[in-house]
This record gives structure tokens, sequence and C-alpha cells, in this order.
């Protein structure tokens, strides 16, 4: 008996460690949707004057496009992808071989009768076909701040926004690199213009509860599952 039980019980431990294994992360913090590490800026000291005031001057004659490290950037997301792919493969071979039969003081050999004359045929046939398709599309607008300024003059940006509607929430977090000629006169730039970009869409809530798998049904597809 207490064999038996410990054989029931094996299975139900494997359940309860692949679930806490892949069981989903805390959505709120960095390691949901990850972001490239930036380095953190120091403010620099501002030049005070009898007359110029470094924190209330006029930049009348600058451009308005974001270019230093705290500017605020918009990024335009016009994300559009599209993969298709598609194979056909189509064998045939025919063989066919004859092979007369012998002729002894000028008779061909018979065998009851029959002449014996032997013949090969073969035919072999293959015909396969495969396709896949795959589309994504984002798109929709997030404002972003500009985490660094490299020394090439690249800016280094990154950003979130939080959305909460009815029973969910909405996450979309966007970092990369922008260049400052990239930057169009209304300080927007489009994704597509954002090198080594990580873009991500992700969301909370009964909506998303409702899309994602129960622990049981992850452990029977996981590599923990022998069959």
């Amino acid at each position: 008996m207490k064999t038996v039980l410990r054989f029931l019980m094996l299975p139900c431990a494997l359940a309860l460690l692949a679930g806490c294994a892949s069981g989903p992360r805390a959505r709120d913090d960095a390691a949901w949707a990850p972001t490239p590490p930036m380095a953190q800026q120091v403010a620099p000291v501002q030049a005070d004057g009898s007359i110029y005031h470094d924190s209330q001057n006029m930049e009348l004659f600058t451009d308005p496009r974001a270019h230093r490290v705290g500017d605020i950037l918009t990024v335009a997301l016009v994300e559009s992808t599209q993969a298709t792919k598609k194979a056909s493969t189509t064998t045939s071979k025919t063989d066919k071989a004859k092979i007369a039969s012998p002729t002894v003081l000028g008779h061909s050999l018979s065998i009851g009768g029959k002449v014996a004359d032997i013949g090969l045929d073969g035919e072999r046939s293959f015909d396969g076909a495969g396709s896949s398709s795959q589309s994504n599309q984002l798109t929709g607008q997030i404002t972003v701040t500009v985490a660094q300024r490299l020394s090439n003059g690249n800016l280094m940006i990154r950003g979130e926004k939080w959305l909460t509607i009815n029973q969910g929430q909405e996450l979309v977090r966007i970092s990369g690199i922008v260049r400052p000629q990239d930057i169009g006169q209304d300080n927007v730039v489009p994704s597509t213009r954002v090198a080594d970009a990580r873009i991500s869409y992700t969301g909370r809530g009964t909506l998303a509860d409702a899309n994602s798998r129960g622990w049981l049904s992850r452990f029977f597809n996981s590599k923990w599952m022998p069959f």
C-alpha cells in the first residue's frame, strides 16, 4: 500500500514543481517587460548670476526638439510585420527492365510452353507541400524621455504607459536609440527609426487571465512530461 501511495504522489509533486517553476512573474516589475539599463544622469549645476538664471532662461532661438537628458520625445508606433513561407516538392521516378530468354541451338528457352523472359517494373513518387504565414501590427503613440546622450549625439530613450480599462490593465513600454536627425519638427519620431528598439505590449486582468493556461495544462505541455 505504501508503494502505491508513493507512485501516486510522485506525479503530483512533479506537477506542483512545474507549476511553480513556470508561474507568471510579477507584472509590474522591470523583469516583466525588460528594458536595457540606462546610465543614471547627474543634474548639472545651474549657473546663476545677477541677471541670468539658468532655470528661467528662455530659449527663443534654439531647436525645440528633444536633445538633452530629461527632454520629452513622442514615439509614433508604426510597427507592422508580415512573413509568408510556402514550399512544394514533387518527385517521380519510373524504372523498367526486361531480360530476354536465353537461346539454345537457335531456339528460345521456354518453360511449360512459355518463353522464359524476365521483366522488372518499378515506380516511385513523392508529393509534399507546406505553407506558413504570420502578421503583426502595432499602432499608436507613446511619450518617452531622453535617458542618456551618447558621445556621437544619439539619444537613448525609454518610457512606458499604463492604461487601466474596465477589468484589465495594458502596458506599453519602449526603449532604444534615436538619431536627432530623425526627430521631426513636431518632436515626433517613428518607431521604425529607433535603433535597438525593445517594444513590449502586455496586459493583465480578466481578459489576460482568460487567455492564459492553468498550471496543470502548462505541466502537461512542458518538457517534464515524458509522453
